[in-house]
């Protein structure tokens, strides 16, 4: 796994009226700070990536559908420089993702419906100075292939 980067099985609870999933507690060791909360949209087999921060940390939890959420870590003097990471979230696999600085990541929906992930960073959005560092999806300088791999 790459460093800093933590996973923790969400738990979720039903009952007749429907269920209820927590998903980031401040007394759980993946909370850091609270900067926002957000939720962002994939359209089946759409890739959103790739892009990291330099100073943000990202808690993703996919509450609706399906997704692939892959990492890569770019970060020069980490003890997993270079490793690829890849997660399968969603309502089959309820799980928070933790993704610290410098790590880059992109996700894809799997679904045959739109999925939903909700992201809860440590710091809020600066629209003057985005922390927001972009490369294309399909680019020679991570090495990953977005393409299902059947068989």
């Amino acid at each position: 796994m790459i460093e800093g980067v933590k996973i923790r099985k969400l738990r979720v609870i039903p009952d007749e009226r429907g269920y209820l999933m927590e998903m980031l507690r401040s007394d759980w060791e993946e909370y850091e700070k609270f900067g926002q909360v957000y939720i962002t949209a994939i359209y089946p087999g759409v890739v959103k990536g790739w892009h990291y921060h330099k100073l943000q940390t990202d808690h993703f939890v996919c509450v609706k559908g399906m997704a692939k959420v892959v990492l890569y870590d770019q970060r020069e003097g980490s003890p997993t420089y270079g490793e690829v990471n890849e997660f399968f979230m969603g309502e089959l696999n309820p799980i928070l993702l933790k993704i610290p600085p410098g790590v880059l990541h992109g996700f894809k929906g799997l679904s045959q419906e739109m999925a939903l992930i909700v992201n809860v960073p440590t710091e809020l959005y600066n629209y003057e100075e985005p922390d927001e560092y972009r490369l294309p999806p399909h680019t020679d300088q991570i090495p990953y292939d977005w393409a299902r791999k059947d068989g």
